[in-house]
């Protein structure tokens, strides 16, 4: 995944967040663009240990989140903090967009 341009990133916020009024439903937007867009499964690094981001949700309280597997043990980790790997998955731009948007 190439850098985004500001344009770019500003670009895809419009279109995550179009007819969406207010937070919530901005959030709503860019978690369906990001489900919609994202290749998963895809492996990362936490911590020393690979993991698995096997799909994202949307929790309350935590805002967008990839669910990590790592044997039998699940985590959800907060979107804003996913380390991406190198190259990123298809769909990453999102990832990037909803950062660029992110308070």
């Amino acid at each position: 995944m190439s850098r985004l341009t500001k344009a770019q990133l500003r670009a895809m916020v419009e279109e995550a967040t179009v007819d969406a009024y207010g937070d919530e439903e901005q959030l709503v937007g860019f978690y369906t663009m990001i489900v919609d867009h994202l290749e998963t499964p895809f492996e990362v690094e936490i911590f020393g240990l690979t993991v698995t981001v096997s799909s994202i949700d949307l929790l309350a309280g935590s805002g967008i989140v990839a669910i990590c597997t790592h044997g039998r043990s699940h985590q959800a980790i907060g979107i804003l903090d996913l380390p991406l790997p190198s190259p990123p998955p298809s769909g990453a731009e999102w990832i990037e967009a909803y950062r660029h948007w992110a308070p």
